[in-house]
């Protein structure tokens, strides 16, 4: 049985949950989640990498289990979420590791390995998007309230925070929606049911333009640092298009892209083979640097 400790930590005044698993001296690899979930979408992944690398899963501010402070403490933005959990990795004692990036945790870890290039060892982007090209007319909605950021656009977007658009989230482009477990989508409209959780999303909404400007500082970053990277995606994203891991291999020659048939949420339909997935890679990875 894999031992798993589920903790909390001080940054700099805010609680932040973690999950933490495998020995402490292995190769240490961070997950980092996405809209609307939390850590407990690695639920069913950290036991399958636990016995060869030191796991460690936080919930970003405002997410899960960690804190949700008022907007009037804490200011909802991309480059906030990446500073609290960047300093949340020196807290924790994390000098390198590799990131698992999905969905908000892909601007997240991207933030954090163009601030610290030289701790990040390698990238694993589960449809974590870094491309515009990668952008479905999904985001069309949001992109509105981007461009004009009224409270018509604001108050337009509510829908997306609604438990149906969770459930949809997670099963749109899975064959076989029976094998998706309920138990993270109801855990995730919990959450959004916390006081201010609405407001928080719908400033992130706002400030995701943020990370669309940096794309280009991004792709500067593979080019000259070249990560070791692993793309792997379910092809059927309603969110973020095939098109979007393809194009890491335009930055990164030796990127490793593959595609799963399922959609956002491809870990709920696939864990096994993207656990098998990032064990060859990791260990390909650290055979190479060796």
């Amino acid at each position: 049985m894999t031992k798993i400790t589920y903790r909390t930590v001080g940054v700099d005044g805010m609680k932040i949950f973690y999950r933490e698993a495998g020995p402490t001296n292995a190769p240490t690899l961070l997950l980092l989640h996405g809209f609307p979930t939390s850590s407990h979408m690695f639920r069913n992944l950290i036991p399958l990498l636990a016995d060869r690398f030191h796991i460690v899963a936080p919930d970003l501010p405002g997410f899960g289990q960690s804190d949700l402070p008022s907007r009037d403490a804490f200011t909802y933005t991309f480059a906030r979420l990446a500073e609290v959990i960047g300093r949340f990795t020196e807290v924790v004692k994390l000098k390198r590791f590799a990131i698992y990036i999905f969905d908000y945790g892909a601007p997240v870890g991207l933030r954090i390995a163009l601030k610290h290039p030289e701790r990040v060892t390698a990238i694993i982007s589960q449809n974590g998007n870094a491309y515009e090209e990668g952008l479905s007319d999904g985001w069309n909605p949001i992109q509105t309230y981007w461009r004009e950021p009224t409270k018509t656009n604001r108050e337009a977007l509510r829908s997306f925070l609604s438990p149906e658009t969770t459930l949809w989230q997670y099963t749109h482009g899975v064959s076989d929606p029976s094998v998706v477990s309920p138990d993270g989508y109801s855990l995730d409209n919990f959450y959004l049911t916390r006081p201010g959780a609405h407001e928080a999303q719908l400033d992130l909404f706002l400030d995701y333009a943020s990370n669309v400007a940096l794309y280009p500082q991004f792709q500067d970053y593979f080019r000259n640092r070249r990560p070791p990277l692993l793309a792997i995606w379910g092809r059927n994203d309603p969110f973020f298009l095939p098109a979007g891991a393809e194009a890491y291999r335009r930055d990164i020659s030796g990127a490793d892209v593959r595609f799963l048939d399922t959609g956002h949420f491809a870990l709920e339909t696939h864990c096994p083979e993207i656990a098998t997935a990032i064990r060859d890679f990791i260990g390909r990875t650290a055979a190479a640097a060796a």
